[in-house]
């Protein structure tokens, strides 16, 4: 029997677009948009650069694996997930067994232009944020390619030509059932 996936799961680095690329994506599919940070942001009343100052990367990963184990069961729904969502093995089971996961690949040189003045970012707050992209990248880039049903770079594309690529992906794929099935 075809396992067929029900939900479109971004992942990637930072920069990449998940969110922006996210809601228009849903918005085409006529699917609802979930945003793994912004849910873990919304259930414990603080924001990420709160929590790591508080918890420490290990108590948000905790967080975030309850959320993404939650968000990967809802069927019909585009989910951007933070960018190291995939470092946990149980979060890698849950992405690639129950949605069409796209890795937004964009080089360490895009990430750092498009994050290099935003503050909200906790693994950026350092000396040498370049650094630590390419240690991030050269770490998290095989697990994002052994997850990913579809791999698409967002450097230098606008995010409505992304979503159009993903779109032609998802009608190619023959275990991409954009709705349940009818039960007999």
């Amino acid at each position: 029997m075809q396992d067929y996936k029900h939900n479109v799961v971004l992942v990637g680095p930072m920069g990449t677009g998940k969110t922006t690329i996210g809601k228009l994506l849903a918005r085409e599919l006529h699917f609802e948009f979930k945003d793994s940070d912004r849910e873990i942001e919304d259930r414990s009343g603080a924001d990420i650069p709160w929590i790591f100052d508080v918890e420490g990367e290990e108590g948000f990963r905790a967080r975030e694996r309850m959320v993404i184990e939650e968000l990967s069961n809802v069927p019909g729904i585009v989910v951007a997930t933070g960018g190291g969502a995939v470092v946990s093995e149980e979060n890698q089971y849950h992405l690639s067994t129950r949605g069409f996961v796209v890795y937004l690949f964009t080089s360490v040189e895009q990430q750092y232009q498009r994050t290099r003045k935003d503050r909200k970012r906790p693994l950026l707050q350092n000396n040498d944020p370049l650094k630590v992209l390419q240690n991030l990248m050269s770490t998290r880039d095989p697990i994002y390619r052994s997850i990913a049903d579809y791999v698409i770079s967002t450097d230098q594309k606008r995010p409505r030509a992304v979503v159009r690529e993903i779109i032609k992906a998802l009608q190619a794929s023959p275990n991409w059932m954009p709705k349940s099935p009818e039960v007999e």
